[in-house]
């Protein structure tokens, strides 16, 4: 164990815990992620949205391959709420892209601020421990911030109820991510 983990507090999780936590709760992320930009595509089809959204669901469905990948080579089993997150992350995309282009956008905002966050958290978190994983983690994370960066370029912000609309998305994307990570 590194001097990072060292220091940790009574109650922390071990590292093989603290990486099981980190892949369950990536892999979660990255199949909610596909479904919510599904979701999107089956109300969008062919809109100006439509190819920015594709190309970001393809750099999601990598992700989620490299945690499909991960998984196993850690011994570590996916969430079990794996299907509520199937069913809930399509209709969150749907929804959000009933309310239009750009509020679907805000739904990419909202998750990827939230995502950035979670994974400059879990890289700190990991130290100096796992330095493949801590690579992928960081990779990822710039994929994220730039799906943000492509949302706020589409108009996002100008959502009518952006800021209810990204806070909502933003408190659920966090307790997903809490059940996700333990359960």
């Amino acid at each position: 164990m590194t001097e990072d983990r060292a220091s940790s507090l009574p109650g922390d999780p071990s590292r093989k815990e603290l990486v099981e936590r980190i892949l369950r709760v990536d892999h979660a992320g990255e199949h909610g992620a596909v479904r919510i930009y599904e979701g999107q595509l089956a109300v969008l089809g062919n809109t100006p949205a439509a190819a920015t959204i594709r190309r970001m669901a393809e750099q999601e469905r990598k992700h989620l391959d490299t945690f499909d990948r991960l998984l196993p080579e850690h011994r570590v089993r996916p969430t079990v709420l794996s299907p509520l997150w199937h069913a809930a992350g399509f209709a969150l995309g749907a929804a959000t892209a009933l309310l239009g282009e750009r509020a679907a956008m805000a739904c990419t905002v909202a998750v990827e601020e939230v995502i950035d966050e979670h994974y400059a958290s879990q890289a700190v978190a990991l130290g100096n421990d796992e330095p493949a994983l801590k690579a992928v983690i960081e990779e990822f994370r710039q994929d994220e911030i730039a799906h943000r960066d492509e949302g706020l370029a589409h108009g996002a912000a100008s959502t009518p109820g952006y800021e209810v609309l990204t806070t909502a998305i933003k408190g659920a994307s966090r307790l997903a991510i809490w059940l996700s990570s333990r359960v």
